[in-house]
């Protein structure tokens, strides 16, 4: 078949994938503008809505590898819709909420539907798309999708907060996840199912032991590492993994199959996009402070100020597949990794006297292409060579990578940004301080994800294989 013919017959699912996985990292988002909104309507204290984000965090990070091995053994279809079913119907409830709790359950309610669906757009795209070019511009998108959705939701959170109510935000996902699932059912076709013995103490340790560590790196953020819930969180959250690691070894049938693991090129790329992403949160989440506390920004101009970050990514991921082409996806990985902690390092020198455009934008023009470079080669790399029945586990795991990389990330630079107080500053001047350490620790963590890049994503390739 040749390439257009493969775009007509796959261009439907492409889209409904896309649309799918574009809602989900828009939700993530579009909430933190709207944050005192919701406060002032619902009435949230300053502690308690710290976890309008963090309870969806908590549910997605938590069961991510549930959903995934349940695609595998159920069927990647019928679980995306699943997926959406649960999550459009959870925005519908967050939209009508007239309370903290009320709130609160849906937002873990639509997490829950995400770490369903997340996982089964990744695997989708990977029974439906060849593994070669056909495969990488799909991840192109893909990867374009989770930078432009990031920026996306914090402009349409800024918008809606402004012009309309926080609601309208949530409300949108009715009509679009209604015509999501109808697309569905009729452009996507169901995986196999598999027959056997559903890996019961491998699902119930995952899922208790990501839930624990996740519920103490959120924790860890707003009251600190000596906290002892936090200590007794995190270290729960260990012991359940390793029992997790323990009983995969020897189940018939397992939620997340070792093998994966087998692959250098795989292990590496799971390992880079922690790193990556706990650098990268770093930059999403106090960009956002410092544009609005030392800039003066308000909500829907701060969301405006990272279309230089948007529209650089969304060109580089387009010529990915190109550049693959040429570089390769292991040295077009470094590349983008070399890019971002540049950007990352320039943004380390602000102060409060930075203007906008000289300080901010044009690091984030590097940050933005060096994104879009990044994303997808690590994607392609994390799913490189996986057998059709593992590719809901070996998605999950991109997404549990993800995930845990984010959260452990932003506990390690609300430590660094926390523990930064000279004497001799305040206000505008001792925010923008703060902001350069994060930034500049943030570059250090792309610099480990660019030196495991290195020693294990570049020889797999070099050698023809993971």
């Amino acid at each position: 078949m040749n390439e257009s013919n493969t775009a007509i017959k796959h261009g439907p699912v492409l889209a409904i994938i896309m649309a799918s996985y574009l809602m989900i990292v828009i939700d993530i988002s579009i909430v933190i503008t709207g944050l005192p909104k919701i406060q002032a309507g619902l009435g949230f204290s300053l502690t308690s809505l710290s976890w309008v984000p963090n309870a969806y965090t908590l549910a997605f990070g938590g069961l991510l590898l549930l959903g995934a091995r349940a695609g595998d053994i159920l069927g990647r279809r019928r679980m995306f819709i699943i997926g959406l079913v649960i999550f459009t119907l959870a925005s519908l409830a967050i939209g009508l909420a007239q309370s903290p709790a009320w709130l609160l359950t849906a937002r873990m309610v639509q997490g829950a539907g995400a770490a369903v669906l997340a996982p089964s757009t990744l695997a989708l795209l990977s029974t439906h798309f060849a593994e070669g070019p056909e495969r990488t511009r799909a991840l192109s998108l893909y990867a374009a999708a989770a930078g432009i959705g990031a920026t996306l939701g914090l402009v349409l959170g800024g918008l809606f907060a402004d012009l309309v109510s926080w609601r309208a935000g949530f409300f949108i996902n009715l009509p679009i996840g209604l015509l999501l699932i109808a697309g569905a059912r009729r452009y996507i076709q169901e995986t196999p199912t598999h027959a056997g013995q559903f890996d019961l103490a491998g699902a119930a340790t995952s899922t208790l032991g990501m839930t624990a560590l996740v519920y103490g790196l959120v924790r860890a953020a707003e009251q600190g590492w000596h906290d002892t819930l936090t200590q007794i969180a995190l270290l729960a959250g260990l012991l359940l993994l390793a029992l997790f690691i323990a009983i995969e070894k020897h189940v018939r049938q397992p939620v997340l199959p070792l093998r994966l693991f087998a692959s250098h090129e795989r292990s590496g790329a799971y390992a880079t996009r922690m790193l990556f992403l706990g650098g990268m949160v770093g930059f999403w989440f106090f960009s956002t402070q410092f544009l609005q506390g030392v800039l003066g920004f308000n909500p829907f101009q701060a969301g405006l100020a990272f279309l230089p970050t948007t529209i650089p990514n969304f060109v580089s991921a387009m010529w990915v597949p190109r550049l693959s082409r040429r570089f390769g996806h292991g040295a077009l990985l470094a590349g983008g990794l070399v890019l971002c902690i540049a950007g990352l390092a320039w943004l380390g020198q602000v102060s409060a006297h930075t203007h906008y455009v000289s300080g901010v934008a044009l690091p984030m023009v590097l940050i933005g292409l060096g994104q879009g470079c990044a994303l997808a080669p690590m994607t392609v790399s994390a799913v490189a060579g996986v057998a059709r029945e593992d590719a809901g586990a070996a998605s999950g795991l991109v997404n549990v990578a993800h995930q845990l990389g984010g959260s452990i990330g932003l506990g390690i630079l609300v430590v660094v940004f926390a523990a930064a107080k000279p004497d001799f500053m305040a206000g505008a001047d001792l925010l923008a301080h703060r902001i350069a350490l994060v930034m500049d620790t943030s570059a250090l963590l792309l610099t480990l994800a660019l030196l495991a890049t290195l020693g294990l994503i570049v020889p797999a390739h070099a050698r023809g294989n993971g």
